[in-house]
């Protein structure tokens, strides 16, 4: 058996008729030839899968029930395999919360030094925030107003999966009688069951007080245990009403709002800490849009200019039941160009008659009535079947009137207020993404940081512009980080994952690419050549 190639033998997969080949190894090899005479069978059905398969059986049977198995290809013998990377078109993430800063893994990195060296401001008044003292947090709480029922509480643990056996028995040998799991107060004599593989918040309640002069002192030292147990974080609750988050660590003076330790997971969009609330850091909402309601305002109802579901005119119809008793109580026609109709009339349309009542007619096969109801819109109507509906062919259908709008809350930046109020060189990490791939390389290199931030910095820096480097090289310097994955072609999202592998420097490999320079401008076709050289010469075959 020779070190020095790939020897295939029998070849019979899809329509390969027998064949014999020897593939050099270590080296860029190129399989030409017209549609359909088999250079994927050779390479994709029988090379790849047949390497892949013999490295999956090497691993223990508890790793192999997790990863999917290839069937034996129909081969007689292939001598000289090495564990093979498949590299194809097919493998882009439609996730919607996927974007390209996730697939390269370059936004954990942002994520981590964003956490390290990152500076917070208050999101109300953009300036910048510090520590605050037990004094601070003091005043904060006694300017509730007289007789507010409150209870100062220490979260101990912070959406962490587990049963948190110890934190309870901690909290029980230190006298504490309650705790808020979830939301709900238990009594820490009665035993917790938690579920293991959820996340859970745990808050001890350290004192319940009512808000009046003389409670100052009282409420200083129990806001001193509190941020002892949990290293500087104090929630105060008010009964029946809000949360107010304390931390020793940063607050703004002027607006009171406090921001937690910087952790990674703040910065976040798919992790509740860090994502916005409204939109749950997808960024977009979908909905229904008026432009697809009424595609053509020349068309009058009565000849279909209302193409939503279930709102066609035909026969009598609880549609046209509707138009016709709207039509009569405001005075318009139902022949009339929906565009030559007033602004008032469509917002009736399709926004309903927001409480008034109109007469409608009912005429069926058994006779005929009438009634007064109010008109919800025809917009309210599908937003509310959507929400309604169990039936997946309804929610199909009624997506197809949807298109997504950007979140009012965050601007479709995905993140909260708190993470987006926290920035490095002067941009927060969203504005960071927003910026091209070559944009964030002269961003990175011409950081200017204190000796402390360098300190910290440089490993996450170095790993930040080689994998930007590995986008570059491969002729993707012009992508967003925050671009959707969903929105890249076959060629892009093979690109990507071709800089992922370059960036991992394994040797040793099999790559097998499929047509990697789609897409690709002719301008660019060198860097993705000198890549794939670059992937031979580190000791693989490709």
């Amino acid at each position: 058996m020779s070190l020095d190639k790939i020897v295939v033998h029998g070849a019979r997969e899809h329509n390969l008729k027998n064949i014999d080949v020897t593939i050099p190894r270590d080296k860029l090899v190129v399989l030409t030839g017209l549609s359909g005479s088999g250079k994927s069978s050779l390479a994709f059905d029988t090379i790849y899968a047949e390497g892949q398969r013999r490295y999956v059986e090497s691993l223990s049977s508890y790793a192999r029930m997790f990863l999917g198995q290839m069937e034996k290809p129909d081969v007689d013998f292939i001598d000289g395999l090495s564990p093979a990377i498949s590299i194809d078109q097919k493998t882009t993430s439609k996730n919607p919360r996927s974007t390209v800063g996730t697939v390269t893994e370059i936004y954990d990195y942002l994520r981590l030094m964003y956490a390290r060296i990152g500076i917070p401001h208050c999101p109300i008044c953009g300036r910048e925030i510090k520590q605050q003292t037990v004094d601070q947090i003091v005043d904060r709480v006694m300017a509730l107003p007289e007789k507010t029922k409150i209870q100062v509480l220490a979260p101990v643990i912070r959406g962490r999966k587990g049963e948190h056996v110890k934190e309870f028995d901690a909290a029980r040998r230190s006298g504490f009688v309650r705790a808020r799991v979830d939301g709900l107060i238990y009594d820490l004599n009665e035993s917790i069951q938690l579920e293991k593989n959820k996340k859970h918040t745990i808050e001890i309640v350290v004192d319940r007080l009512v808000v009046k002069a003389d409670i100052r002192s009282r409420l200083a030292d129990s806001i001193e245990v509190a941020s002892g147990l949990t290293g500087g974080i104090v929630i105060v609750n008010v009964i029946d009403g809000e949360d107010i988050t304390f931390s020793q660590n940063y607050a703004c003076p002027e607006h009171g709002v406090s921001v937690e330790e910087l952790t990674p997971r703040m910065f976040s969009f798919n992790n509740p800490y860090g994502a916005c609330k409204k939109c749950t850091g997808l960024g977009v909402f979908m909905k229904i849009d008026p432009e697809l309601i009424i595609p053509d305002k020349r068309l009058s109802i009565n000849k279909g200019g209302l193409k939503a579901s279930g709102w066609a005119m035909e026969g009598s119809t609880i549609a046209a039941m509707y138009m016709k008793g709207l039509a009569e109580h405001y005075g318009f026609s139902l022949d009339t160009p929906l565009g030559d109709l007033p602004e008032r009339i469509l917002d009736i349309l399709l926004y309903g008659t927001k409480g008034e009542k109109i007469k409608l007619r009912r005429v069926s096969e058994y006779g005929s009535g009438t009634y007064t109801a109010e008109f919800e819109g025809v917009i309210n109507n599908l937003e509310r079947r959507f929400r309604e509906s169990s039936s997946n062919w309804v929610k199909e259908e009624i997506e197809t009137y949807m298109s997504a709008v950007p979140c009012d809350a965050c601007q479709g930046r995905r993140l909260s207020p708190e993470s987006l109020a926290v920035t490095v060189g002067g941009i927060n990490i969203s504005e960071f993404c927003d910026k091209s791939v070559t944009e964030a390389l002269e961003f990175v290199n011409g950081l200017e940081l204190t000796e402390r931030e360098k300190l910290i910095a440089a490993p996450i820096l170095k790993e930040i512009k080689a994998r930007l480097g590995f986008l570059q090289s491969v002729g993707l310097e012009y992508l967003t980080l925050s671009r959707s994955a969903g929105t890249l072609s076959g060629g892009e999202s093979q690109r990507i994952r071709l800089a992922t592998q370059i960036g991992s420097s394994l040797m040793g490999v099999l790559y097998i690419l499929d047509e990697p320079s789609i897409g690709l401008h002719q301008r660019d076709n060198h860097k993705l050549l000198e890549t794939l050289k670059h992937l031979r010469d580190l000791g693989n075959t490709v």
